[in-house]
């Protein structure tokens, strides 16, 4: 009822229904507590959004989230360049690095290989990865996918085309269930999961 009559209310139901994991009922209580909110603190949301989407983009090395050219972690010389962690989202970055178990560096995909959902190897930072790869510094690269059919298939494609550069070819330990997603697993298991790491064969 409430929707039909306030065009603008509608809207920004219809726009926070959009983010994932928000249904519209609760697209609805956020929409509502925005609406009681003060004019300051709706300014700051708002002030929010615009200022992510203008000041982020993607790390030109291994294209996590950054400010500038190039991510926290590829800037860090402490950090340890001979291994490549592979991960599919930026959000599985932010889940290992929790865990306090690694110290490499990452390169984010931008997803996995899944014909179904129109996804081809070409749609992903894979050419990047290669060419990353053929550095004599890196000694190893970590296929931290998550553990479904498409991060499989995944797995299995870059095992296949990282093999002729002759590095040591790792994928975490299976302590995270099939079908589960990094970003919700606790970090003790994602941390032994690291260290437990086995060779690609």
């Amino acid at each position: 009822m409430f929707e039909n009559e306030n065009n603008s209310l509608s809207y920004l139901i219809d726009q926070l229904h959009r983010l994932p994991g928000i249904g519209r009922k609760t697209a609805q209580r956020l929409a509502f507590h925005i609406i009681k909110d003060n004019i300051e603190d709706a300014s700051e949301l708002a002030h929010a959004i615009l200022e992510v989407k203008s000041k982020i983009r993607y790390c030109n090395q291994c294209f996590n989230i950054t400010e500038s050219d190039k991510c926290n972690i590829c800037n860090n010389p402490g950090r340890d360049a001979s291994t490549i962690c592979v991960v599919e989202d930026i959000v599985d970055i932010i889940a290992i690095e929790k865990s306090n178990e690694y110290q490499g560096i990452y390169h984010v995909l931008g997803g996995a290989i899944s014909p179904l959902a129109g996804i081809s190897p070409d749609d992903l930072h894979i050419k990047e990865l290669l060419i990353r790869s053929q550095d004599a510094d890196v000694k190893e690269i970590l296929l931290a996918i998550n553990p479904s059919t498409e991060g499989e298939a995944t797995m299995i494609y870059l095992s296949k085309l990282l093999k002729p550069y002759n590095k040591r070819i790792t994928r975490i330990a299976s302590g995270v269930p099939f079908g589960a997603h990094l970003e919700f697993i606790d970090n003790g298991t994602i941390g032994r999961d690291i260290i437990s790491r086995r060779d690609v064969e």
